[in-house]
């Protein structure tokens, strides 16, 4: 009996080791992602960069499906080194599309601030929440469901608004997206912690999108309710 487990306990031990590699390797690659992000973003603040903007409806349709090449690419190439190239280019893309909101904002008076603001409530979820995540090491897989139905219903609240304009609706999609990619970070480094992820390039990207969405919709709230013109 004694060796059965001590062979057990080495599997163990030898389970948690990778486990604690992929969330190390997680957490180094989505620093680096933040590198593309900010340069794509500061290159769009400084063209001007707007991504068919006299055609919201074929901007937001032809976004999703670079986005979505990015992502297959991603998964398609998620054990080699090319996984790592494509998930950096696509930060890049990501942070050229962020330029848009960044400048929005920056036409506020007080805009800097408001980003600043952003991305400081953006950190103390992301630190806070992964914190509980891996201290806990509770398992949070059994979100998965509402999670997903929540994202599809701000995503199709989003597309309804691109024709509606509403203000109020608006408001609404960007707090129920704060909340459930808020919560899609729990969720997500749970999966990590827990063993229900074992690549880190996949772990990075679901990851990253929970941080880029939090970001935009706190944005979106910070200058709707805290905006001031000139």
């Amino acid at each position: 009996m004694q060796p059965q487990f001590q062979m057990t306990g080495q599997a163990s031990r030898e389970v948690s080791l990778q486990q604690n590699k992929v969330l190390r390797n997680t957490f180094m690659l989505l620093a680096l992602t933040m590198v593309p992000t900010i340069l794509g973003a500061l290159a769009g603040v400084q063209m001007q960069f707007s991504f068919m903007a006299g055609s919201p409806m074929m901007s937001f349709v032809l976004f999703l499906g670079i986005a979505f090449g990015f992502m297959w690419g991603i998964e398609r190439t998620k054990n080699s080194g090319m996984g790592v190239v494509l998930l950096l280019g696509f930060t890049f893309f990501m942070g050229l599309m962020l330029s848009r909101i960044l400048q929005v904002a920056l036409g506020f008076s007080n805009g800097a601030s408001l980003i600043a603001m952003a991305a400081g409530g953006t950190g103390v979820i992301f630190f806070s929440l992964a914190t509980v995540a891996t201290v806990t090491k509770k398992d949070f897989s059994f979100l998965g469901k509402f999670l997903f139905v929540g994202m599809i219903v701000v995503l199709l609240a989003a597309v309804a608004n691109i024709f509606f304009q509403i203000p109020a609706l608006s408001v609404t999609i960007s707090a129920v997206a704060v909340m459930v990619f808020s919560a899609y970070i729990l969720y997500d480094i749970s999966r990590i912690v827990n063993g229900g992820e074992d690549n880190y390039i996949s772990a990075t990207l679901a990851v990253y999108l929970d941080i880029y969405n939090v970001f935009v919709s706190l944005l979106n709230l910070l200058m709707i309710f805290s905006g001031e013109r000139d």
